[in-house]
Order: structure tokens, then sequence, then C-alpha cells
């Protein structure tokens, strides 16, 4: 699990580690820089013209010793410093007094107009910055978005805030080099312009100081999922697996619960009921072979519901409609179930459209909209850090997990902790994804898991086995049953 600090944590890392590795802060500013440089040679070879813009702080400082580090790699590097150079940080005034060479720009026509081919560093300013630029800086900022270039950003885009709504002019970053830990602000989609590609270096900040800063924002890690997956024991049969029951499917839309109901076999549950429309009975029985089949009554969706009394799990919603008869069938889950729900699709549209069936969810449960049907369950936001707040609130209100999908999937906790997923890819961005991730969820909450901790490893195997299909197919033909084919390789790759 990767702890996602404030900037003022990071900075009071930085200070704890000057003082008790004990090293000086000028040597802990050439080893983060040696780090990012070490990145940037695997990268970028040196055909590349490379072109580093300083602001006078420490930010400006790494970036003087990134020139100097790649200088002796053989690239060629032109420095430009922008600011009041005699106010610089003394970081900075160290490194620059070590400079080869600089240009001092005192206005934009002072800066470069580099090709396609070359490669721009942005060391303007670092993490703490908290206002909006202004004046030379954002003229230089909106300059350089403009050019052709390949563009890097040491530690976060310049203009971009790490822990608040950003505002006014930010460099866009093809590539974004973080030191030591994420920065909340790479998660959210409004930022995606600015950071591109991110990735974290270490540079040896004091991880004991690390380890005992409060936080709430964690980003997934594959060792912490390989720690949270059960081993499985020789003596083991399909009854210590788990009894789960999948409620999908309509006229038109069985194929929904097909794509769960084979998630959840792939994701090891010992037995799976699928309750379905009578229409779906033939095609699930076909089409999955492995599971149970229960009718409803209707013949083209689900009006009632089965017994519960033998399932350890169970989820509810893909491809089930809107239908007075859907309705009355979620209803009576909500009423009858004393156990948590996995909810998805259609059962949350339905929650929405009927909010007093809010108060109704079991506790614990596992909701899983994506952020158009959070919208409509929580109302809607001006920005990503306030939907994450409402996000938080919401789980918090009605004590449940809360998996909102997309690019790094968010789930929050009703203690108030959030975990991003670093797993999927913008291939799974297709019809029964959605599915496929209530399938697997509900066969983990099956298989004896806590629902946070099945919340949490069904988003991370999900986007693996998403990212082991995307190696094959590629994005553009990535399908829903790529996904499905790929969970056991996924769950082969967290065993320890």
């Amino acid at each position: 699990m990767i702890k996602i600090l404030s900037a003022e944590q990071i900075r009071q890392a930085d200070q704890f580690t000057i003082r008790n590795e004990p090293i000086p802060s000028i040597a802990l500013m050439e080893r983060a820089s040696l780090a990012f440089t070490n990145w940037f040679v695997t990268h970028f070879s040196p055909i590349h013209v490379v072109h580093v813009i300083c602001g006078t702080g420490n930010n400006g400082g790494d970036g003087l010793v990134v020139a100097r580090l790649l200088l002796e790699r053989t690239y060629k590097v032109q420095v430009y410093v922008v600011g009041n150079i005699e106010a610089g940080s003394k970081d900075f005034t160290t490194n620059l007094n070590k400079s080869s060479g600089f240009s001092h720009v005192k206005d934009v026509e002072d800066l470069p107009k580099p090709g396609p081919e070359d490669v721009i560093i942005d060391a303007l300013f670092g993490s703490g910055l908290s206002r909006p630029v202004a004046g030379l800086y954002q003229e230089i900022i909106t300059h350089l978005n403009l050019l052709p270039s390949i563009k890097v950003a040491v530690d976060i885009p310049s203009g971009l805030f790490a822990d608040q709504s950003s505002q006014g002019t930010i460099f866009t970053a093809d590539h974004t080099v973080s030191f030591q830990q994420p920065k909340l602000a790479f998660f959210f989609p409004q930022n995606a312009p600015y950071v591109g590609e991110w990735y974290t270096i270490p540079i040896g900040l004091d991880q004991s100081f690390i380890e005992e800063q409060p936080t709430s924002h964690f980003a997934l890690s594959r060792s912490y999922i390989q720690d949270k997956i059960k081993s499985r024991k020789k003596y083991d049969h399909k009854g210590t697996y788990g009894k789960a029951l999948i409620m999908a499917g309509s006229y038109g839309k069985v194929g929904a619960a097909v794509l769960a109901a084979r998630a959840a076999l792939r994701s090891g549950v010992g037995l799976l009921t699928v309750y379905t429309p009578a229409c779906g009975y033939t095609i699930i029985q076909t089409a999955v072979p492995e599971a149970m089949v229960i009718a409803d009554n209707q013949d083209n969706e689900l009006s009632d519901i089965p017994s519960f009394d033998n399932y350890e799990a169970i989820g509810i919603g893909p491809g089930i409609g809107k239908s007075r008869y859907a309705l009355e069938s979620i209803k009576k889950t909500l009423e009858v179930a004393q156990l948590p729900l996995v909810i998805d699709a259609d059962g949350l549209n339905l929650i929405s459209e009927n909010r007093e069936l809010l108060q109704m969810v079991p506790e614990h449960s596992i909701l899983t909209p994506h952020p158009t049907e959070f919208r409509r369950l929580a109302g809607d936001w001006k920005d990503d850090f306030e939907r994450l707040g409402k996000q938080k609130a919401f789980s918090q209100e009605y004590n449940v997990i809360l998996l909102v999908k997309g690019a790094h999937s968010t789930l929050t906790t009703p203690a108030g902790d959030v975990y991003f997923n670093v797993t999927g890819n913008p291939g799974m961005a297709t019809a029964g994804s959605g599915d496929v991730l209530t399938g697997i969820i509900t066969a983990l909450l099956a298989q004896g898991y806590a629902p946070e901790d099945a919340g949490i490893i069904g988003m991370f195997i999900h986007g693996m086995a998403g990212d082991i299909a995307c190696e094959e197919r590629g994005q553009t033909g990535l399908i829903a049953s790529d996904i499905v084919a790929n969970i056991s390789a996924a769950f082969k790759k967290n065993h320890r």
C-alpha cells in the first residue's frame, strides 16, 4: 500500500531526513536529481536536445542538478532560469554557481522554440505552490504549452496544486516524475492533461517517518494485494469457497448476466446461482454450464426474488433494466437481505430514482457506480476534489463501500479511507466491463473476504485482467469477455 501524503507532509519528510539521516539538504537535492536523471536516460537518448526551465526555488535547483548530470552523460542541454536570481533559495544558488552556463529569462521572447524531437524539462515550481501562477510565469508556461516538444515535469507540473483543485495556467506535461510519493492530484481525471503519464521514484526519504504519517488516502500496490489474497488448502472443497447468487439480466441484456457469472466463477467462488428472467434460462445454462440457474416468473425481466437462505454473497443489478417489475425485485431484495450486497448498474439507477431505498441498503454493501451513476446518487460536483468529498461523505452517511469506476477507480469506506486503483487501461471502457467487476467482487465476498477487501482486491484484479488482455488485444479491440478470460492469470500473478 502506498501512502498519498500532502505537500506539507512531504516537506516535513525532507526536513526529518536531513536532520536524522543526517544528510545536508544540498546532498538530498543531488540524490533526488540523480534519481530523476536515471529515469530520464532510460526514456530519452542523447539524440534529444534538452531544454531545462528552472525557477529560483528548490524545484529550480533540482533542474540545475539534472542539467549538470545530463551534460556529464553527453546530452545537449540548454538551461533557462526564470525569476529573481538574487532571491533564490540557498540550494538553488549553490547549484547555479556550479552551472556551466544558463540564460536568464526576463521576457517570454528569451525562451527557445524547440522542435518536436526536443525535450523540455519543467523545473519552475514544485509541490509547495499554493496560488495560481501569474505575470511572466504565466506567459512562460503558456508559451511552453504551445510548443510541439516532449514535455517532462520534475516532481509535479508547474501550476498544479498537489492537494486541492488547481486554477489558472498549468504546464501540460507528457510525463511527470514524482519524488518518493505520488501526489493526490495525479489521480483525478481533471488533471490528466497536465500530468500525462506519471511515475514515482524513491529518493531515500526516511521510511519510518513516512510510515508514521497519518493519511486517509492510499494507492494500491501489488504486494498489498498479494498479502490479502488467501491461499487454498489441500482438503478444501467447493463449499469452502462459498455460495453466491447473481441477480441479473432482462430481455436483450442477458449478456450482462453471462459476463457477471463467468467472472464470478473465474474468481474462485465455490457454487454460483444465477437468478434471471425466464428468457435467460437457456442462455445461462448454455453459456455458463458451471452455474446453476433459477428463472423468475416473468419472461423478460426480474420481478421477484429467490430464497436468500443459503448464500454468502448476493450481487444484483447488471442488465436488469428499470421497469416496475425490476423495481419490485430490488425492493424485495433490500427488504429481505441480511448480508452486504454488491449493487451495480440498473440496481443503482433504480435506487437513485427511488431514494427511499437508500436507507434500506444493508450496511457494508458494495456499490459500484460509474461517475454518471454516482452523480445520480449524490448530486453534481464542480471538480474532482469535490467529487471525492461527496464520495467519502456518501460512504459514511450510508455505511457502505463505494467504488466509483474509471481510470484510477476510487474506493471509499465508512471509516473515511480512500483507495485508488493503479491497474487498468482505456481499453476497458467497453460495454460489460462493469458486469465483470460485479462478478469478481461477488465471488470474493462469498469466499469470506470482508466487504472492504473484496472491493479492493476486486478492482485491482479486474484492472490487471484488463491489462493482461490489452497486451494481447490492444486497447481498441478489447471487449469485456477478454477481461473475463484473463481473470485467472491476474489471480495467478498475485498469489505468493
